[in-house]
């Protein structure tokens, strides 16, 4: 438990939904009864289709929303039920890269001032002191220091990242939620940008929370994984065993749409899923997943699967096949 930096039990979150002015009001369901736990300097992913609640769920975690019911630990303090001005300097510790680099960053303000705003918020740092760590936080994240004064749009979108990474590690946190950080990026400029992730990593001994749909992405930066359907984790452990043995029908379908490329062997049976996702409104009874499941079975649909450990501790599935 001492190498635990962020711990999460029981995360429920839901928005009220308005159809109309003369309708029902109705509560989306976003995250449901989510747990997990990350380590000091690991990276844990999330995954899973969209709409799935990961991105909401990065949100909970660095209280930009409150959570409906569940607790939060940053170490030994439980920040989910902290005001604003008791959180304040935990925010310093629980950073956020966004997914759109051209609309995170203000287009109005030069580098420089996008950099000194955290700073500014929560350090008391002369104008001199200011200015050494924007440059030399540039300088750790690829980019020179005439950067410093020319605006957002003067940037490619891989700079544009590095500016969000660079604003992120200002202030030296012990985690950084990351969602989706390349999706928006050319394939070439994303492993630039993973490299730089992992790079920072050891240089700053940094927890990440990794948020994404790209499987080949996740595999490559991963230590933990967890796989979110509905709100819901259904499958979770060690990057190597998931990836090499999942257990879920929703994993094994998510993994065999992943490309191999150059690798031989044996070829690789395409899972494809039937339907669309149920909708977050109005979600299926008993298992979440039985309406897409092609191996439902009747207890699927009455009763509803929780995370356990399957075979070993550290690997968990939410699933009535692996208890039958």
């Amino acid at each position: 438990m001492e190498d635990v930096l962020l711990r999460v039990e029981s995360l429920t979150k839901s928005f009220e939904m308005k159809r109309g002015p003369f309708k029902k009001k109705e509560r989306l369901r976003a995250v449901s009864d989510v747990s997990l736990s990350i380590n000091k300097g690991e990276t844990y992913s999330l995954v899973g289709e969209s709409g799935c609640g990961k991105s909401t769920t990065g949100r909970l975690l660095n209280q930009l929303i409150t959570p409906d019911s569940g607790e939060v630990w940053l170490e030994k303090t439980e920040i989910s039920k902290l005001s604003k001005k008791q959180i304040k300097p935990f925010n310093r510790r629980i950073q956020m890269v966004f997914q759109d680099p051209y609309a995170s960053l203000n287009p109005r303000m030069k580098v420089f001032d996008i950099l000194a705003e955290p700073l500014d918020v929560h350090l008391n740092l002369s104008k001199k002191e200011k200015e050494k760590m924007i440059m030399e936080m540039l300088e750790v994240v690829g980019l020179n220091e005439y950067s410093a004064y020319k605006y957002p749009h003067e940037f490619s979108g891989g700079q544009r990242q590095r500016i969000g990474i660079a604003r992120a590690l200002i202030l030296k946190p012990d985690l950084i939620i990351a969602d989706e950080p390349v999706s928006a990026l050319d394939v070439s400029i994303q492993s630039q940008i993973l490299n730089l992730f992992k790079e920072l990593q050891k240089e700053f001994n940094l927890a990440y929370l990794f948020i994404s749909h790209d499987l080949s992405v996740v595999e490559h930066i991963s230590d933990k994984v967890a796989v979110m359907y509905l709100g819901k984790i259904v499958e979770s452990g060690p990057k190597q065993k998931v990836f090499e043995s999942p257990k879920h029908p929703y994993t094994k379908a998510l993994l065999s749409a992943v490309p191999v490329i150059g690798k031989k062997g044996p070829k690789k049976e395409r899972i494809v899923l039937k339907g669309d996702l149920p909708s977050p409104v109005n979600p299926p009874t008993g298992c979440s997943f039985h309406t897409r499941c092609p191996f439902v079975m009747e207890i699927c649909q009455k009763k509803e699967p929780f995370l356990q450990s399957e075979v070993n501790h550290d690997h968990q599935v939410a699933c009535h096949l692996t208890e039958h």
